[in-house]
């Protein structure tokens, strides 16, 4: 046999392996000195990548991969595959690309552990190739990891530094190598090594993104920290701009005579609901609600829907908004403007004159909105009749809100939760910078379009059930048990009773929360009572919401921000029988998984929302070092007090060194901090004054010191944990 790379190649990929040097010499019958020429083509081939050479001195193909790998899931791709690569790759070659594929049984996930899968998981997979695509099955969902991290590019007097993001990380890291392209204030991608400098934590840079100094910082830094997606592909663009207003035809009644408008926030840019209402002869009302129909646009498995779907919802953050639709569908097409014609699918709801559902019906059709008003507009509109507004709109808005007063009655006798927190507005200017951060105003308008939001989607989530169609249910369970004793020992200290005997009750809570209001102490126990309710998500099945105190709800009434929304368009169009462009076979199967996933992006969107405000507000703070604020004990740990600042609602911690010299114990049941020596008492929900000694807008820290004096208590009467009761360690070692 003729002695080649190509030979070589071919003997080895049939028995990988097998062969060492001499046993690939018998193969192809090499004799003589052509046995130094073959050893020599080997050492080639494993120098250059292309064959391995094991620990028996036997080769493979580079590209043959192990039976069992970690696999680092990279990116998903605009098919909505996970694609990952090796976690350790040490071959010269570049690592190849791996299809994940998840199974939902035989995954034995820990309980900790158990979301969806996505960009930067870790997973134990098996690898098969199939038709020259490598597969990854998933046999084991492992940590994400904690060595990638988020920082910005700094110098001190020792030279290069990478300063964290992340609030949690209490270490600055040392870059092992700069490139030469870095500039101060770099956003980078690094990774943390295990060896250190003395007290200096190493790290290697693995990606640029930018500067840090845009106006922009504080979202961009959210949005890639919590990995969400951002943009959309050419193939998304191209089918977005592809698309066209259906006309009038049989699925899409002519709904135009109605007079409908939309009612939003001031700096809203897309709307994707419409109101109006009319009296019955009975004294009732006749109301609809249209929401946009993007179900006619957003068809199953498209590359919108792909993308859709990924995402789970729009980011809303203080400058910029991460859409789950590209802007031409979300702030043009989809989106209810004024005067101009939609396609929408609307429930018409009949109410008795007491506020309570007679009956309601869907309708898939295209509607014009007559306005757009903000919520000012709106109540100032129905309070003094005028604003340079028509005829038409003037007698919807007085409709709407006598329907509402109505609709109001029977919303009191149902008792959902009526928790009322202040809510902050952080103001941006054209620079980017913070120009103000305002409480939200909250008018009748809001709570109007908020109960008609909410009929809409109890009707959408009752026909479902009606007719047994499977879909995304909006899930709030009742409070855990142990989150209601916890409250209920917090009550007791402020001479306040929960019955923990009874089954708990939106009713209960609502008087717990009257009585609280009384005495003063609304907000404290509003945030006690918030914080002992279970966390609403998406669910595979249609079920209740504790919460509103409804046994069927589910999301209906956003669906240009909700990819649950646009899932219940779809199971609404099969189960009225209103187009071809339902939900799917395969859809239906993976609800599931949805539900999960979009769960969880959910969440992530929160905490990225979250984390851009506290940025924004710690730089809005940073020139305000040195000053007092007043503010409120939100929060009691072991190492210290979370409180929030009346004025701007900014987030901080106040540390335990800044109490006192003594030992500070967490009294768990009353939600205090007590001294062990004097009995001096933080407790939480109490108003303070503290200031401000430290602010990061990299990572929106906000550190603050007491002001206030404590209250008087009695001297815990637990083990003694004063300091000067613990024998000295000596420390010295023996001389020989």
């Amino acid at each position: 046999m003729e002695l080649s790379r190509d030979s070589i190649l071919k003997a080895v990929s049939e028995h990988p392996d097998r062969y060492d040097n001499k046993a690939l010499a018998r193969l192809l019958k090499i004799k003589g000195p052509d046995r130094r020429l073959l050893r020599q083509l080997l050492n080639d081939m494993v120098e250059n990548g292309i064959l391995d050479k094991s620990k028996n001195k036997t080769f493979k193909k580079t590209a043959d991969l192990s039976g069992v790998m970690v696999i680092k899931i990279i990116e998903i791709d605009e098919h909505g595959d996970m694609l990952g690569k090796p976690e350790i790759w040490k071959k010269k070659l570049p690592p190849p690309q791996i299809i994940i594929r998840e199974s939902s049984s035989g995954i034995k996930a820990k309980s900790y552990n158990k979301a969806t899968l996505g960009v930067g998981s870790r997973a134990l997979c098996r690898i098969k190739e199939i038709d020259g695509i490598i597969i990854g099955q998933v046999i084991k969902r492992l940590g994400n990891g904690p060595s990638k991290q988020l920082g910005v590019l700094m110098q001190n007097g020792r030279g290069w530094i990478i300063q964290p993001v992340s609030k949690k990380s209490r270490h600055v890291y040392k870059p092992i190598k700069v490139p030469s392209k870095a500039n101060l204030n770099d956003l980078v991608w690094f990774q943390s090594s295990r060896r250190n400098i003395k007290d200096t934590r190493l790290a290697e840079i693995i990606e640029f993104i930018g500067s840090a100094q845009k106006g922009n910082t504080a979202s961009l830094i959210s949005l890639y920290e919590h990995n969400v997606p951002m943009g959309f592909s050419e193939d998304v663009i191209s089918q977005a701009k592809a698309l066209r207003l259906p006309g009038v035809s049989k699925n899409h009644i002519d709904l135009r005579h109605l007079n409908l408008i939309t009612i939003d926030p001031d700096d809203a840019k897309d709307f994707d609901d419409a109101i109006t209402a009319k009296p019955t002869e009975n004294g009732g009302w006749d109301v609809w609600v249209a929401i946009a129909d993007v179900a006619a646009y957003v068809t199953p498995d498209s590359p919108l829907d792909i993308t859709a779907r990924l995402k789970g919802n729009s980011v809303y953050l203080p400058d910029t908004v991460e859409p789950m639709l590209p802007h031409i569908l979300s702030s043009n097409l989809c989106s209810l403007k004024p005067n101009e014609d939609r396609a929408c699918i609307a429930v018409n709801i009949i109410f008795n004159k007491n506020g309570v559902k007679v009956s309601h019906c869907f309708h898939r059709g295209i509607m014009r909105s007559n306005a757009r008003l903000t919520y000012a507009q709106a109540q100032e509109l129905h309070k003094n009749n005028y604003i340079d507004q028509s005829p038409m709109v003037n007698e919807a808005i007085q409709n709407i809100f006598g329907a509402y007063t109505s609709i109001k009655k029977a919303r009191e006798n149902r008792a959902p939760l009526n928790i009322e927190l202040p809510e902050r507005k952080v103001h941006i200017d054209e620079k980017g910078n913070v120009s103000n951060i305002t409480i939200k105003e909250r008018f009748d308008a809001h709570k109007l379009v908020e109960e008609f939001m909410i009929q809409a989607n109890v009707a959408a989530a009752e026909s479902l059930a009606e007719k047994n169609i499977a879909t995304l249910s909006r899930l709030h369970e009742p409070p855990k048990n142990e989150k209601l004793k916890s409250l209920a020992d917090y009550l007791s200290v402020l001479d306040l009773k929960l019955s923990l005997g009874e089954r708990t009750t939106t009713q209960k809570l609502n008087k717990l929360l009257k009585k609280a209001d009384i005495k003063g102490l609304s907000e404290s126990v509003s945030m006690a009572v918030l914080r002992s309710q279970s966390q609403a998500v998406y669910d595979a099945e249609l079920k209740g919401h504790f919460g509103l105190n409804l046994t069927h709800y589910t999301h209906f009434t956003s669906p240009i921000r909700r990819y649950s929304d646009l899932l219940v368009h779809r199971a609404l169009i099969n189960a009225f029988d209103l187009g071809k462009d339902g939900s799917t076979k395969s859809e239906i199967s993976r609800l599931k998984e949805t539900a999960e996933h979009i769960s969880n992006t959910e969440r992530r969107a929160m905490a990225a929302e979250r984390d851009s405000k506290d940025r924004y507000i710690a730089t809005y703070l940073e020139k305000q070092v040195g000053v007092i604020f007043n503010a409120r004990i939100t929060g009691v740990t072991k190492f210290g007090l979370f409180i929030t600042l009346n004025e701007t609602g900014a987030d901080g911690l106040i540390p335990c060194r800044s109490l006192g010299r003594e030992y500070f114990i967490l009294d768990e049941k009353r939600k205090s901090l007590i001294g062990s020596d004097s009995g001096d008492t933080y407790k939480f929900g109490r108003q303070i004054k503290a200031k401000l000694i430290e602010a990061t807008p990299v990572t929106g820290g906000l550190v603050f010191e007491m002001h206030s004096k404590p209250d008087k208590g009695s001297i815990p009467k637990v083990h003694n944990f004063r300091r000067d009761n613990y024998p000295k360690r000596n420390r010295r070692r023996n001389k020989r």
